[in-house]
């Protein structure tokens, strides 16, 4: 068995085979071990073990190959080749897909079968034999899930790695609503078609933007809501609609059982219309030569509107509207919608969204309706632009795309192989994840509205449609086949998937200069798209290193292809360019170029004055 290791291990080491994988990542494992790759591997801990001398590592082996040692889980690799391996517990291969007969038909296709037996044919003693006796080689390959862990001395010399450092700028809800911002300098795309518009609450400007968009949003919503009352019953009675859930909206009065309040002023209406009307003068650029505050802010009194609004939105008292203010409200709104590409996806009820600006999971979301729910959050937030903000408030899409009338998004990989010059592989395979209630305005709870695996496992399925998958998870086959049943079959490749595509490329263009590029590195992003009525997706955030662990059947399946055709993609492809690439396609390749200008955000022209001939 020591003579099979070694030669093994010569084989390896001559080829440059020789890798190490950080994090739960057993598919990688595996497919490199049946490319004949052989393993570095980590300990548990993450402390930078000292090379062992002479007969103590002599011994060490002896130990930990007849069973002791520590488990295997995440380490940090010393550039000495310090780190000791883990070669009694190593973790098991195991099998990307279920064994049930139930699933047998969901097995991977192609050489996967032949790379189990492979795999198969070794114990696990000779890897940690091999392991062993690599400890001193430096990786060809690292497939890590924190780049950060690893020792800053060693990375330069590994030839390839899974993950670009500086990722922030596209990876964190701050970071890309910034870098979007800027996209105009890079790209003539408004991100506002692609993009919920969204605001860095710690910065003054931008809270005081976000403020001035809450309010128009909730005059614009004010006749939205007049419009749909008009429609339930004669203009100007005083007859409620037979139902008391306002279309569109929710009615917090109906359900707690009280009587509405006072009447709404008289002048709420035409106020409205005031700020609109306002509102579609500074879209067309009549106040360019401004220099006051817009008069949007200072033209009615908005600490008398905002609670007559509230009242309207979301207590259901009822709206006077005359004829002429119907046509005046059917008429403005109709030219808003012209000018603003979010205006489909708003919705009446004003909602926005408040995350954590660096959390991930969900962690830390919740919605909000009211002004001073999101400026309290905001409070604690106001920092110096070059601190990092602590909480983005994004526009809530209140008029998704629902699936039995249950909210879902679409996890989407694409894969970057290189920064200069671009080059990005988009994945053609995904899947929808559902949440556990049916979808309501009325209600804001996280199991009806955030999509997040992690936060909807927290709850049981309360589903009155049992066509809501039991584990909250479809494949885009399964939607395509949903789509085609409700007449919509070429939505999914003529609106959503050329939507996603253009989306991701125009975060990646504007996000490229500040992103760490390293040549030999690659990295696997997950973005998350939320669809709307009219089936034009929507950019939530984009994940680096998303998860690969199996939250379902579907999941346990479409990770490990997108694993398998990763490796394909970015070593097979290398000494084959024929080979197979499973479903990666081109997205974009970037013509390379000989020189780099690089052109910062702010221009500054020089010169030198000339004297007159």
């Amino acid at each position: 068995r020591l003579r099979k290791a070694r030669l093994r291990v010569e084989n390896a080491i001559k080829e440059k085979k020789i890798f190490a994988v950080q994090g739960p990542y057993p598919v990688i494992r595996r497919l490199l071990r049946a490319r004949g790759w052989v393993e570095r591997k980590l300990p548990r801990n993450g402390r930078q073990l000292k090379q062992q001398p002479g007969d103590q590592s002599k011994r060490q082996l002896e130990t930990r190959a007849s069973g002791g040692g520590d488990e295997q889980g995440e380490a940090v690799l010393s550039p000495r080749g310090g780190t000791q391996p883990s070669l009694g517990t190593a973790e098991p291969l195991q099998h990307p897909w279920p064994r049930d007969k139930e699933n047998k038909g969901q097995r991977e296709d192609e050489d996967t079968k032949e790379d189990m037996e492979q795999c198969n044919e070794d114990s696990d003693d000779i890897h940690n034999l091999m392991s062993f006796l690599v400890q001193d080689q430096v990786p060809n390959f690292l497939w890590t899930i924190h780049l950060s862990s690893i020792d800053q001395e060693l990375l330069p010399r590994i030839e390839m790695v899974n993950r670009y450092p500086r990722l922030s700028a596209l990876c964190t809800k701050e970071g890309l609503c910034q870098s979007l911002q800027n996209l105009p300098w890079f790209e003539q795309v408004d991100f506002n078609t692609f993009f919920p518009r969204c605001y860095r609450l710690g910065l003054m400007d931008e809270q005081e933007a976000f403020i001035e968009d809450f309010l128009l949003t909730a005059a614009r919503s004010l006749l939205k809501l007049a419009l749909q009352k008009v429609r339930d019953r004669p203009v100007g009675t005083e007859q409620p609609p037979e139902s008391d859930k306002v279309p569109g909206g929710c009615t917090e009065l109906a359900e707690r059982g009280g009587e509405p309040r006072s009447p709404l002023y008289p002048q709420l209406v035409e106020e409205a219309l005031e700020v609109c009307e306002q509102h579609l003068g500074i879209l067309g650029h009549q106040d360019i030569d401004r220099k006051t505050p817009s008069p949007c802010r200072t033209c009615i009194d908005w600490d008398r509107f905002l609670p007559e609004y509230y009242r309207v939105a979301h207590e259901g008292t009822r709206l006077v509207l005359g004829r002429e203010q119907q046509e005046r409200c059917q008429d403005l709104l109709q030219r808003l919608e012209e000018k603003l590409p979010q205006f489909s996806i708003e919705g009446n009820l004003n909602i926005w969204i408040v995350k954590p600006s660096a959390k991930s999971r969900g962690r830390g979301i919740v919605c909000a309706t009211r002004l001073e729910e999101v400026l309290e959050l905001a409070q604690n937030c106001t920092s110096p632009p070059a601190q990092v903000c602590k909480w983005v408030v994004q526009k809530y899409v209140e008029q998704p795309l629902t699936i039995f009338n249950t909210k879902f998004d679409i996890r989407q990989w694409f894969l970057v192989t290189d920064w200069k010059p671009l080059t990005v592989w988009f994945y053609r395979d995904c899947y929808l994840r559902f949440c556990s209630w049916p979808f309501s305005l009325c209600h804001l709870e996280p199991a009806r509205h955030l999509c997040n695996v992690s936060i909807q496992k927290r709850y049981k399925t309360s589903q009155p449609d049992s066509r809501v998958p039991p584990d909250k998870i479809w494949s885009n086959k399964q939607f395509q086949a949903h789509l085609a049943q409700l007449g919509q079959a070429n939505a999914w490749q003529q609106v959503m998937v050329p939507g996603m595509k253009a989306a991701i490329l125009n975060a990646l263009r504007c996000t490229r200069d500040q992103v760490g590029s390293r040549k030999g590195s690659f990295e696997l992003f997950g973005a998350d798209f939320l669809i709307g009525e009219d089936f034009q997706p929507w950019l939530l955030e984009i994940n680096s290193c998303p998860t690969m662990s199996p939250s379902s059947a579907v999941t346990r399946r479409l990770c490990a292809n997108v694993q398998r055709d990763t490796l394909r993609l970015v070593l097979d492809r290398k000494d084959n360019p024929t080979c197979s690439i499973g479903a990666f396609e081109l997205l974009y390749r970037e013509a390379p170029v000989s020189s780099c200008l690089t052109v910062g955000l702010k221009l500054m022209v020089t010169g030198r004055s000339l004297k007159k001939p």
